[in-house]
């Protein structure tokens, strides 16, 4: 994972559990070369990651179990909010109760920097009905949101612009393997570039594997993006989604160093990583079947 990603020019990811679960957990972004993963983050957590559609509906429908339906999918979404809001009152008022302790609950613990508005709730959403229940959801709590996949996306430019919530799209180089990705495009980061909405790239890694992040983006600009919003979809765009912009994302003097050699365009796809820097260390040489460096501090 990350020999391919750093072979591919990835020096940064974002990091999320998986989709079967209506609140998958925390995320993190971290860089892919360290000697220990404690000194690879860059943010923890960077997100709060949940999911609509039809992964937790698929996976506890066939245990015939909830949520079965989208609408409960969204049901137990807000419930777990609605407790989180509790939790969080329970707080405010032992405060002035000295000598009371509330018992710890880690997962509404978890969720109090998303009620805080600290980190988004980062959303597993395709269709253009389920992208529309997260905002709805994200308006009814007052939540900093991100919409992740993004599929139906193109549909809702007004929806988006309205509450300036980033996309991140794909992984899009895939098949259409579920009835909500008919109508995946790649067409769609360049149309909601264009209209003003802040858009990143993913792979969905290992869906498809992060060394061919660079393609992705060049098959955007293939089918319309311009090669200025796609080159920022796959460098500072996903580092400001992330929270990271400070010290990733661009070269400016007081970030860190992170940067390529490349032997062309990021957006050939027969260009190279000759050698990959990060902290302003050389951590590959000699392209995609070169070595590392040794790992350290």
């Amino acid at each position: 994972g990350f020999t391919d990603a750093l072979r591919g020019g990835v020096t940064t990811v974002g990091v999320a559990p998986g989709s079967g679960n209506v609140i998958g957990g925390e995320t993190l972004a971290m860089k892919t070369w360290g000697r220990t993963v404690d000194n690879m983050v860059l943010r923890q957590p960077a997100g709060m990651k949940v999911a609509l559609g039809e992964n937790p509906k698929r996976c506890y429908g066939e245990k015939q179990k909830v949520p079965m339906t989208r609408m409960a999918t969204a049901g137990l979404l807000r419930q777990a909010l609605v407790a989180a809001q509790n939790y969080q009152q329970k707080i405010q008022v032992l405060k002035s109760k000295p000598g009371e302790v509330l018992e710890r609950d880690l997962k509404m613990e978890a969720l109090l920097p998303v009620l805080e508005r600290k980190i988004p709730l980062k959303v597993h959403a395709h269709r253009a009905d389920d992208i529309l229940t997260a905002l709805r959801i994200g308006d009814e709590f007052g939540l900093a949101l991100t919409i992740e996949h993004g599929t139906e996306a193109h549909k809702l430019l007004p929806e988006f612009l309205d509450r300036k919530v980033p996309v991140i799209v794909g992984p899009s180089l895939s098949n259409r393997a579920k009835v909500e990705l008919k109508d995946k495009s790649f067409q769609t980061p360049g149309i909601l570039a264009r209209a003003g909405i802040k858009v990143a790239l993913m792979t969905d890694h290992p869906v498809i594997p992060v060394e061919y992040l660079s393609v992705c983006a060049a098959l955007a600009v293939k089918e319309g993006m311009t090669e200025e919003e796609a080159l920022k979809a796959i460098t500072l765009n996903p580092a400001e989604i992330l929270g990271v912009a400070e010290r990733v994302g661009s070269l400016v003097p007081g970030k860190d160093a992170d940067f390529l050699v490349l032997s062309g365009s990021i957006l050939d796809v027969r260009t190279r990583v000759e050698q990959a820097f990060i902290n302003g260390q050389p951590v590959l040489e000699e392209g995609f079947g070169g070595s590392l460096a040794k790992r350290k501090e």
